[in-house]
Parts: C-alpha cells; structure tokens; sequence
C-alpha cells in the first residue's frame, strides 16, 4: 500500500503528526494520504502515563480544544512536594525550594490513553487513516539506503515458527516520509538510531521504569486537582526516583513510582519498592479504603537535551519518545513528543509541496526544531538529570534550584552523564540482599494480580517477542554474577529461574508482558532483545 506518510504508533507525537498533515494540507489545497498503525488493539491500549499535561502544544494543534471535547477536566489546583526520610516520616518542602519547572499552574491531569483516543478521532476525522492491531515489524529500505516504509508483522505463525491455519502474511507500507513515533525504545527507532549513528557524539541515553496504579478511592479522602510528587524512601543505597499521586475526577487517584534505570544492587525490584512505598504515611492516607483497579508499566527516556540522536534520516523522522523529547525536569513528556510531531509534518507539508518525491533528509525539521519552543525548553533542562545522578537527591536538587529558579535553566556549565544504565549494577555478592515485606492485598499486591489488573493478552501459540542473543547467558552468566536481575526488575514476572534437578532453568513468560521494555534497556549482558509480536497483544489498559 502506498502512501505519502506513513505513521508507526498512536501515541501524542504520531497522532498530533497525523493531525497536523491533515490540517496543512487541507489548507494549502494538497492532496496527501496519511496513515497511522498501532501494534495495540485499539489506539490507547498501550499508553500509559502519570499524566499532567501542559497544554502548550494542544493549544496549537487545535486551539479550540474545550470546544471539541477534549479529555482534560481536572485542572491542577495545588501542588505538594515530599521528601520521604523514612518509612513513617516526611518533609514537605516549601512551594518556594521546589525548582520552577514542577511547579504545575494551568496544568491538567489526564489520561494519556483517553487523550490519544481523542486525537485519533480529530485524525480520522480529517482523512486520516487508522489502523490498530496492527504491529510494524521492519523497517523498508530503498536501494539508495534511504527509508521506504514498514512491514507489519505476519499473523498465525506457531512457536515452532510453521505457518498455522490462521496465518495472514503481513503488509508492506510504501511511504514519501515515515514517521516512527513508537515511544521509549522504540523497536524499530533503535535499529535505526544504529544504522544511520543517529547518536553519534551523544550522551548514553538513560531511562526509568514508571509503575502505576489506578485507584477509586473514599470521596473525603479525594482532592480533585492535587498534584503530590516526592522521592526519598523506600529508594535509598544509590537508587534514585520518585513518586508521584494524582487526584484525577470521579474520586479516582493515579500513584507510581519512577526509579531510574541507573541503579547498581542487583536484589532490587521496582515493583517491590513501589508496593511498599504506597505503605507510607503520606500516601496511605489516600489509598486506605480504596480499590486499586488497574496496573501497568511502561518505560521513560529521560535522558534529555544532551542524549537526543539525531532525529532526521533519509525518508524518515523520530519523534517524541522514541528520540528522547521528555522534559525530566518537569517530568513531562506530552506537550514536548506532540510539539515534535507538529514540526515534522510542517516540515513534510512544506517538502511535498515543494515537488519533494520523499526519500530526503528533512533538514528543514532540524531546523524548525532548533528555532522552536521545544529546543529552547529542552536546553534549559539539560543539567536537571545529570545533577541529580552525579550529586544526589539533597545536593542535586540544590543545583538545580539554583539552574532553574535564579538561573532560568541557563547557568553557564553543562553537566554529562556518561555512564550507561546497564553497565551501573554491581556484582550480587557486594550488595545487600532486600528483604520486601509480604503484600497485605490491601494496599500492596503481587506481581501476578497486578499483571491481570493490565489486562494483558498474547496469543499463546506465537514465537516469543523476548529474544535472548544467547540463551546460556542468564544461568551461565547473570546468575552467578547477578543473581538474574531479570527475576526483579521486570514489573510482569515475565522471568523465572526453574531450578531442575539438571540445574536452574531460565523462563520466559512472555505473556504476562506489558511492552514496558525494561528488559531490553536493563539486562547486563544486553542479551534480551524486545521486538513486537502479533497484532493486538500486549496490555489493554482502558484509562491509564
């Protein structure tokens, strides 16, 4: 099929593209055919985030969005920020110390999910064409080395990897421009980040993983438009994160914790730590007599302005997370992957316009980008994360008052981060072992009843999308040294250590899998290779 842009992923950044194509076009009298595929069985199935959202790029896609019944009913009313010192005790830091870039006036709390079902409906609306359930598989290639579109992947291949009764061979998309909009690590935005050295001269990336619930909880204990972010415990000997609860409408709160994909003891579990964070005090007093009633897990890039690869190639951009737009310090991500999608298509519009047969290195987006807001809000954040990996939560956070409060994110120094998150964990045997209470089913849960909260699904006869480069390196290697970190940091169970009478066995379960792709960015040996599997599987999450 051919088209003159092809979009992979229905998240902020692919939609608000698809979008703005449209109304482009449309404008100058252009016929342009835009499609967008979506590896989750509807278009939100697989977003998840916090998410207080800055309406800056909103406001220019389509600036009358109240009128057009966009999802974003619960303005932000107040902000609280937390330092955790303890299981049982807090300090809440003055509004006036808290670095101005969380600070969350004229903010909303949403639901990612719920808003890109809305921008995909403005994109059908406008002559988009949609189509979820749908995985892109592989990149297409021109002769020239240029990009030329995506593949899906076949349906109805068995784990033997033979051809079942239900096989349908994928579909090759031809497109002038692709987009990959595929969010954090993208499958096929990481071979292509190799292949064109996009990250040449570049920071290593660095990444988190986001845990999150949502909860019904007492109507006296909600606070609609409450915004609490903290760090602090339970994450302490070198781990760092945050938390954050959002009182959203409908009494109903999100809560997460982020820890960085940075963190060395091999025995912690984020998953864990997340559960018995919610035990705390100051979140307890939310969550106690509620009912938790979804779970998911997704992976951020957060390395910002000094990790972001180039995001143009030959026939192709990356956008949102999939380069790397996020704002860590305001920890936002939204508003910075819509405005890129806004800028490609104006740079693709503007090309197609110009007689542009496609299959160019838009330089006119990278351009764009660097006059644009996006560039400018990006830099002023450069220092925010590597401040607080080098100097800690209690002295990075001062540098970063000091950068962002009195400075405006431009104090004259550049920090680095060049350690790469995987290579950061010690051997098991200089870490102490952690010891996590017991679940009460109350207010903390097992990983089992939190994936079925996901509403995970895969079809069970398929080859395993969990590639291992070398199959002996988890019992061969990672055990004794590591005592399989994959055990832990998976937020799924998705792997297990079998000891056999043969010896330890390592298992992949991989259809309690939520797509987080913490395994491809955490695993020591880099051995566990993430690509999409059929169509429609993974997470359904309904409001997250």
């Amino acid at each position: 099929m051919e088209f003159d842009v092809v979009i992979v992923g229905a998240g902020p950044s692919g939609l608000s593209a698809a979008c703005r194509l449209m109304q482009q076009a449309q404008a100058n009298e252009q016929e342009i055919t835009v499609c967008v595929v979506e590896k989750g069985s509807e278009v939100g199935a697989h977003i998840l985030s916090g998410a207080v959202m800055e309406t800056r790029a909103l406001d220019e896609l389509f600036p009358d969005w109240r009128e057009r019944g966009a999802p974003l009913n619960t303005a932000v009313t107040a902000d609280e920020v937390f330092l955790l010192r303890n299981e049982k005790s807090a300090i809440k830091l003055p509004n006036f110390v808290v670095p101005k870039t969380m600070h969350n006036d004229g903010n909303y709390i949403v639901s990612l999910g719920n808003v890109c079902r809305w921008l995909a409906e403005q994109a059908e609306q406008l002559g988009v064409e949609i189509f979820p359930g749908f995985a892109a598989a592989e990149v297409l290639f021109n002769e020239d080395g240029s990009v030329k579109g995506i593949a899906t992947g076949d349906m109805g291949i068995g784990a033997d990897g033979e051809k079942k009764g239900s096989y349908t061979e994928g579909m090759e998309l031809h497109a002038k421009y692709t987009l990959f909009s595929e969010g954090c690590r993208g499958h096929l935005g990481k071979q292509l980040i190799a292949r064109y050295k996009l990250d040449e001269g570049k920071d290593p990336q660095h990444y988190g993983i986001g845990i999150k619930e949502l909860w019904d909880i007492e109507p006296s204990r909600h606070k609609p438009g409450l915004v609490v972010h903290g760090s602090g415990w339970p994450l302490t000997d070198g781990a760092s994160g945050g938390f954050f609860l959002y009182h959203d409408e409908s009494n109903q709160v999100e809560v997460g914790l982020i820890v960085d994909l940075n963190y060395s003891n091999p025995h912690l579990s984020p998953f864990d730590e997340f559960q018995r964070m919610k035990h705390h005090p100051e979140i307890a007093k939310y969550l106690e007599g509620g009912k938790r009633i979804s779970y998911g897990a997704r992976a951020i890039t957060k390395g910002g302005f000094n990790t972001l690869p180039e995001m143009v190639m030959p026939g192709a951009l990356l956008l949102g997370c999939d380069a790397g737009t996020l704002n860590f310090s305001k920890i936002k991500g939204i508003h910075t992957a819509m405005k890129s999608g806004l800028l490609a298509a104006e740079a693709i519009v503007d090309a197609l316009a110009n007689g542009d047969e496609g299959g160019k290195k838009l330089d006119s987006y990278t351009e764009a980008y660097k006059n644009s807001w996006l560039y400018d809000e990006l830099y002023r954040a450069r220092n925010f994360g590597p401040a607080m990996h080098k100097f800690g939560a209690y002295l990075g956070g001062a540098f970063n008052f000091v950068d962002q409060n009195l400075f405006g994110g431009k104090i004259p120094v550049t920090l680095h981060d060049l350690h790469k998150d995987h290579e950061q964990l010690k051997p098991a045997s200089e870490c102490a072992k952690i010891s996590y209470p017991k679940p009460d089913g109350k207010l903390s849960f097992d990983k089992l009843t939190s994936v079925f909260l996901s509403n995970a699904n895969h079809e069970e006869d398929q080859p395993t999308h969990l590639r291992l480069t070398d199959p002996s390196i988890p019992t061969g290697k990672n055990l004794s040294l590591y005592d399989e970190p994959a055990q832990r940091y998976c937020p799924a169970g998705v792997y297990e250590v079998i000891e056999e009478a043969t010896g330890p066995r390592f298992q992949i379960n991989s259809a309690n899998c939520v797509h987080c792709k913490t395994c491809d960015i955490k695993d020591p040996a880099q051995n566990i290779t993430w690509v999409v599997p059929e169509g429609g599987g993974g997470p359904n999450y309904p409001n997250m």
